[in-house]
């Protein structure tokens, strides 16, 4: 098999968590007074917290310094957390765990690669908290996607070179990524449509037969 490892991002593709997102985006939206739908919404996906802050701030007419975007972000976190406490092990699709479990019996090393700070207490949460060789997530990089790092240092983290490592993605921004990672993407969901993608997959389990025909 031309592949020896799997990187996944984690919003959308292991699990889902947009409206956890959306809910805590709103909530700090509604009492800035500045107008928020699922449109703008969409436009977060896979980008830092700090990124969809400012493009929520689009639509703000106030000038704000570094301080209180820090501080309103922060605010966003806690209450995104205190949401997450709902996940549970119920939340992981039967699909999604019986092919990772597929993927590791076939030998293939596998790693989250997420822009997320909160990755570790998802993965917790969903009863995967030790199930992944590695996690690269944003408490240790410095470049949200659609840099290459966070997929570099999964990559590195299970000690394998980009070309063996597929990275599945949800987000046209981690297709963008893991190629300037020099990495093949398996795109799903809404990441099929930006046509960039080596594989498109029309459901998780299709990565199965990815990686034998690799």
């Amino acid at each position: 098999m031309k592949y020896q490892a799997v990187i996944f991002d984690l919003d959308g593709v292991i699990c889902s968590t947009d409206t956890y997102h959306y809910q805590a985006w709103k909530a700090i939206a509604d009492e800035l007074k500045i107008p928020f739908n699922e449109t703008i919404n969409h436009r977060l996906r896979g980008v830092s917290r700090m990124e969809s802050f400012e493009i929520i701030l689009e639509k703000y007419d106030k000038e704000m310094s570094r301080e209180e975007k820090v501080s309103w972000t922060e605010k966003k976190n806690e209450i995104y957390k205190e949401l997450l406490k709902n996940m549970s092990p119920a939340d992981l699709s039967e699909e999604v765990k019986s092919t990772l479990d597929a993927l590791r019996e076939k030998g293939l090393l596998l790693a989250i690669g997420s822009s997320s700070k909160n990755a570790g207490f998802i993965l917790g949460q969903l009863g995967l908290g030790e199930y992944f060789d590695a996690v690269s997530d944003g408490n240790n990089i410095t470049k949200s996607k659609p840099d290459p790092e966070v997929f570099v240092k999964a990559a590195q983290f299970i000690g394998k070179e980009p070309e063996v490592c597929l990275v599945v993605e949800d987000a046209k921004a981690g297709v963008e990524a893991a190629k300037a990672g020099g990495m093949d993407c398996a795109a799903i969901g809404d990441a099929v449509k930006c046509g960039m993608a080596e594989h498109n997959l029309s459901t998780f389990a299709d990565l199965l037969q990815v990686v034998q025909e690799s």
